[in-house]
């Protein structure tokens, strides 16, 4: 009977042990490996991370059990019953899977075989019988599956660098044999990816051009483009330049110094690992300590920090509002059909019609038009250029889908852009306008009251608002309410699966929805 209870008992302790295991192993991932990022996740949730119910009733079960209170088969019995269940660390619709990459294989393995040490420990320890002492160290190994995670990367953490470092070598090397070729970097805290995209629309007017996909911002996403997608009839790299930690422009650059080098405007993202506004304003513009030889800039005029860059180095600037810069947009119209400005530069003044959304898409056009004129390119052919660039996915990109107009803004998550996005959205009045949001994350002590802002910001331009999380999203709720948002057209909801659900109920043909930010699993509450 002993033996069959056993089984059963180690079996479901197993099973859960691994499922935390996957669980956090996911977490690490999607905080981008960074130990310090797992870290806050884990000591922000620590009834959630470490202690959970279960571990209490365990460590009664084998307390009554030391004490002779309970029987050996009693104990296994219970046991099975305690730790069947694993739905907690089970996400059945995650919005971005674990990718077992080879990175992951080596860190879920390491993690494993920490796992099954401990049982192994408590047996060689405890004299308490071999049952008991098993148990012990089972309910060791799934109470600590965080700290057993951190624990493999702390281990692999010397591979991991030697690894990464052989691809940046790679990457250099690649570069380094490539003299003709011309490289541009873009940093900001917004619009990088659409300026990106821009960029390589004008440009290709006259080169062969190679940007980097998507958001790929990182070290490792850039040496991935540069190893694999570089090749040798390519004349322009684009590269998208992104950062959460002090340090990280200096270690993109160490990979590949641009030629020209963009800041598009420096906001209060990531603020949470920054610190302050002016420590962001550092980092991104250490990008310009790195330009080549013989390099310069495009500026934004409009920004508080354009001064303190201006002063670094040679450069165009650009203005939505201003006189002074080289170009500069005026007659400025934007609706649910696209947008219409006219750019002056010198004696030149040019209209430019583009498809894309929202008046922060100027600003944006303007930076790409300053790049193509550094690398000889005219502004009416960039203008042209521009007319034919379609919507970059995820941000402010107009689609039907199931009778309804959506406007996917779902990879934004700064201030600027979600105010941006809510004024659209009001431009498509009188159809019935949804907002589906969870607000923004990673703004330090400003994240309440940027939230609340952005509710306020809200009200005019949205008729219902769909929050996706009660905890996070109270902020908005409150500059909702304060705006004059009537309770009814406010609605929270736990996920965004639900925000779905209830929008199908609420939604007829031809209304429009906006999704604002979508957050990644990390984010999601329990």
């Amino acid at each position: 009977m002993i033996l069959p209870l056993a089984l059963l008992a180690s079996g479901f302790a197993l099973w859960r042990i691994g499922r935390r295991l996957q669980f956090f192993l996911h977490i690490h991932q999607l905080e981008g490996y960074k130990r310090s990022g797992f870290l806050r996740w884990v000591g922000a949730r620590p009834f959630d991370a470490w202690l959970r119910l279960s571990h209490l009733l365990g460590a009664v079960l084998l307390a009554v059990h030391w004490l002779g209170g309970l029987p050996v088969w009693a104990l296994l019995l219970l046991w099975a019953a305690c730790f069947a269940s694993s739905r907690r660390y089970r996400r059945d619709r995650p919005k971005k899977p674990l990718a077992m990459t080879p990175r992951m294989t080596r860190e879920a393995v390491t993690a494993g075989l920490l796992a099954l040490l401990l049982p192994a420990v408590t047996l060689s320890l405890l004299q308490t019988g071999f049952w008991s002492a098993w148990l012990t160290g089972l309910l060791a190994a799934d109470l600590l599956a965080p700290g057993l995670v951190l624990g493999g990367a702390t281990l692999m953490a010397p591979v991991e660098a030697y690894i990464r470092e052989g691809f940046k070598r790679q990457a250099r090397r690649k570069l380094a044999s490539r003299p003709d070729l011309r490289i541009v970097a873009i940093t900001g805290s917004y619009g990088k990816t659409s300026v990106k995209f821009a960029v390589a629309e004008v440009l290709a007017q006259r080169y062969q051009v190679l940007a980097t996909p998507g958001s790929f911002n990182t070290p490792m996403g850039i040496c991935k483009v540069i190893n694999n997608d570089l090749k040798p009839h390519h004349q322009v790299l684009v590269l998208e330049m992104g950062i959460r930690h002090p340090g990280d422009i200096a270690e993109l650059c160490a990979i590949a110094r641009p030629h020209v080098a963009v800041i598009t405007g420096i906001g209060i993202a990531h603020l949470e690992t920054m610190g302050s506004q002016d420590a962001i304003a550092r980092e991104k513009g250490s990008l310009l300590d790195f330009l080549l030889p013989g390099g310069s800039a495009v500026l934004n005029a409009d920004d508080p920090y354009y001064e303190a860059f201006a002063s670094k180095t040679r450069h165009l600037a650009v203005s939505t509002g201003g006189t002074s810069a080289d170009l500069v947009a005026s007659e400025v119209d934007y609706g649910a059909e696209g947008t219409r400005f006219t750019v002056r530069a010198d004696d030149e003044v040019v209209p430019v019609t583009m498809r894309l959304l929202g008046r922060h898409n100027v600003g944006n056009a303007l930076l790409a038009l300053a790049v193509g004129r550094q690398m000889g390119i005219r502004l009416r052919a960039g203008a042209r250029a521009l007319s034919r660039q379609d919507p970059v996915p995820h941000r402010l990109a107009l689609r039907e889908e199931g009778g309804l107009l959506v406007l996917d803004d779902a990879f934004n998550s700064n201030p600027v852009g979600a105010r941006n996005a809510v004024e659209v959205l009001g431009a498509f009045a009188p159809r019935t306008r949804f907002v589906i949001t969870p607000g923004m994350v990673e703004l330090g002590d400003r994240e309440y009251e940027e939230n609340r802002a952005f509710g306020a910001a809200m009200h005019g331009h949205v008729d219902h608002a769909i929050l996706v999380g009660p905890a996070r999203t109270v902020a908005i709720s409150e500059g909702l309410r304060d705006a004059g948002m009537p309770a009814e057209r406010i609605h929270v909801v736990g996920t965004l699966f639900e925000a779905r659900e209830l929008l199908a109920s609420l939604a007829s043909s031809g209304d429009v929805v906006l999704y604002e930010n979508d957050l990644p699993d990390q984010y999601t509450e329990a």
